[in-house]
């Protein structure tokens, strides 16, 4: 199965927690913060929101960070998912 988002939204996958602190100790799954980390599966194709035009800045593959408290979680075929509105996505990170 494929998701295709609609409108203005973007389907994220969540990036994994970091299992050790920079010191290096080694932190249980319940003391792991949820990363605000995601890697970008898929983007709507924008167009008027609100009467407002939508233009999507996003694409395939970006990493990107979003609001903490944002977005629909789904689970499809075994794998999770966050739906959330471009306008949830707060910056695109580049190595």
């Amino acid at each position: 199965m494929k998701l295709t988002p609609l409108s203005d939204r973007v389907v994220l996958q969540q990036l994994e927690a970091e299992e050790t602190t920079k010191s290096g100790i080694i932190l249980a799954s319940s003391a792991q913060e949820k990363p605000q980390e995601a890697l970008v599966i898929a983007v709507g194709p924008g167009g008027v929101v609100d009467g407002k035009e939508i233009k999507m800045q996003v694409k395939e593959g970006q990493k990107v960070i979003y609001s903490k408290y944002s977005g629909t979680d789904v689970k499809l075929d075994g794998e999770e998912y966050i739906i959330v509105r471009q306008d949830d996505i707060l910056a695109v990170v580049e190595e």
